[in-house]
């Protein structure tokens, strides 16, 4: 099973869409067997998840998202945990631990560009109320 964390220099980040990168971590029998970081692909309406899908990830663990983007995660079958603070190791240990909480996500909507919306731009992001 592969987990999808948004991510920043080892930590959790606040806001998935906004994550400069996705650590997906392989888990096998409560082990960790593998662990790859990919850059953000480009934040446009649905394509993280479709990213994240396309290489196998069953749950995305975010500091926070809004509920338009919980939808397409689960239009890919990707369980969304958010609210999640700490380290890439912590975390992990707590969802293979089965202790992993979630909890009201701690991103700002629309608190700025971040990685992802800077990468593409469409008419979307002309939109002054963006929604992640």
């Amino acid at each position: 099973m592969k987990i999808a964390i948004s991510t920043d220099s080892g930590k959790v980040f606040a806001h998935f869409g906004r994550a400069p990168e996705f650590t997906l971590v392989t888990i096998e029998n409560s082990e960790i067997v593998g662990k790859v970081v990919l850059p953000n692909p480009g934040h446009t309406v649905g394509s993280i998840p479709k990213f994240l899908s396309e290489h196998g990830a069953k749950y995305i663990i975010s500091g926070g998202m809004g509920s338009r983007a919980v939808e397409f995660f689960n239009q890919y079958k990707i369980d969304v945990i958010s609210g999640v603070e700490g380290t890439i190791d912590n975390v992990t240990k707590e969802f293979i631990d089965g202790t992993l909480q979630g909890s009201e996500g701690i991103c700002t909507p629309g608190s700025g560009k971040g990685y992802g919306i800077d990468k593409i731009h469409t008419e979307a992001d002309d939109d002054q109320e963006h929604h992640h």
